[in-house]
């Protein structure tokens, strides 16, 4: 493994945000499908993620197709199947994943989640005409999510767990934080091009209300998620929690998901720390003001890269191996996303990291102008 001591400057960055950008454009398909590797799974969230990152690289051409494809594929429901390559086994002899179909649903979380993509493009590039252009496929996916909203303000994970019934319906509290970011950013886009999303405002609220007051919503099935180190950083990374609430969550449960010098694990339990993991969380303490931890930990993650300075998906630190031995587009894409939260390398640095509306209204107001000329 290399060292990653002297990688603390913005600049000596650029040869893996390379390397992570070129892996992305590799596993793209022809029709802009980015799946999880070659011959490997595909869901929307995880195809979403890495077209952000594609942006971020000004790959304009590439990360557009992949909404193009989006929208050529969305289900009448308005959600996509998506597959759930987590229920992939490794194969011990290689280490890699196995190449098995994965079972798929209509995920609410996946589905909301071409929202954040969509405005970050608009931000990435400042044009209007980009909202427009896919403001259907976003307005529909939404409804879709929205249609799973419980009477607490919850939302269930999947269409089929909801027609499955009390077995298989519950709300995952990762899923539901993320879904506040994606309706945050499909508000923002219906305020850009004069839709009325007022119960979307409506919806959003009381998503936030069971988040923080409803603990008794989440893991319904018995299912104790809380070793899952996104149930706990998604609430602060979402904006859900914010300030130093949001900063002592994640105080809290540091010494729980944190591994000092390598990265975050994926599951407590385990002695596993994954890049998209850590890179979520580095863009989380973005969030809260906490830019020097957030370095720290970013920088740790150039441990986990190949000699051309893509990432590994993780490192099983008691075998002291990459495993699984693949490099997943969305593991890409999480780490460009981090990149450009600390460092602010692209326009749309701020879209997963600033959370109050006020945050993008002056920008919010000069793309409505140009939208009205």
């Amino acid at each position: 493994m290399k060292s990653a001591a002297s990688l603390k400057q913005r600049s000596e960055l650029a040869p893996y945000l390379a390397a992570a950008g070129q892996r992305i454009l590799d596993i793209q398909s022809d029709a802009g499908a980015i799946a999880w590797f070659e011959d490997g799974p595909w869901d929307s969230w995880n195809h979403t993620e890495s077209a952000m990152a594609l942006a971020v690289l000004d790959e304009k051409d590439a990360a557009l197709k992949a909404y193009r494809f989006l929208q050529t594929t969305q289900l009448e429901t308005g959600a996509w199947h998506s597959q759930y390559g987590n229920a992939i086994g490794v194969d011990e002899t290689t280490y890699r994943m196995c190449r098995e179909p994965a079972p798929d649903f209509q995920d609410t979380n996946f589905t909301a989640y071409c929202a954040v993509g969509i405005w970050h493009a608009v931000m990435r590039w400042n044009e209007p005409q980009i909202a427009r252009d896919f403001w259907p496929m976003v307005s529909r996916a939404i409804e879709f999510v929205l249609s799973l909203q419980s009477e607490d303000g919850d939302i269930t994970w999947s269409l089929e767990a909801l027609i499955d019934g009390e077995t298989k319906n519950d709300s995952v509290l990762a899923g539901n934080a993320s879904i506040y970011k994606s309706l945050h950013c499909a508000i923002l886009l219906g305020d850009l091009i004069g839709e009325n999303v007022s119960h979307w405002r409506q919806a959003r609220s009381r998503l936030g209300d069971a988040i923080k007051r409803k603990p008794d919503r989440f893991d319904r099935n018995g299912t104790d998620r809380s070793v899952f180190a996104m149930d706990w950083y998604y609430p602060v990374l979402a904006g859900t929690l914010r300030g130093d609430v949001a900063r002592e969550r994640l105080n809290m449960g540091w010494d729980t998901f944190v591994e000092p010098g390598l990265g975050c694990r994926c599951v407590s339990s385990e002695p596993w720390v994954t890049v998209a993991e850590a890179s979520e969380l580095v863009m989380a303490l973005v969030s809260v003001g906490e830019h020097k931890r957030a370095a720290q930990l970013l920088n740790d993650q150039i441990e986990h890269t190949d000699e051309a300075g893509a990432a590994w998906m993780g490192w099983q630190f008691t075998e002291k191996v990459f495993w699984p031995a693949e490099q997943p587009s969305w593991t890409q894409g999480a780490f460009i996303l981090a990149v450009d939260a600390l460092y602010d390398i692209s326009p749309a640095s701020r879209v997963l990291t600033h959370h109050e509306d006020q945050s993008f209204r002056s920008t919010l107001k000069l793309l409505q102008t140009s939208t009205s000329s």
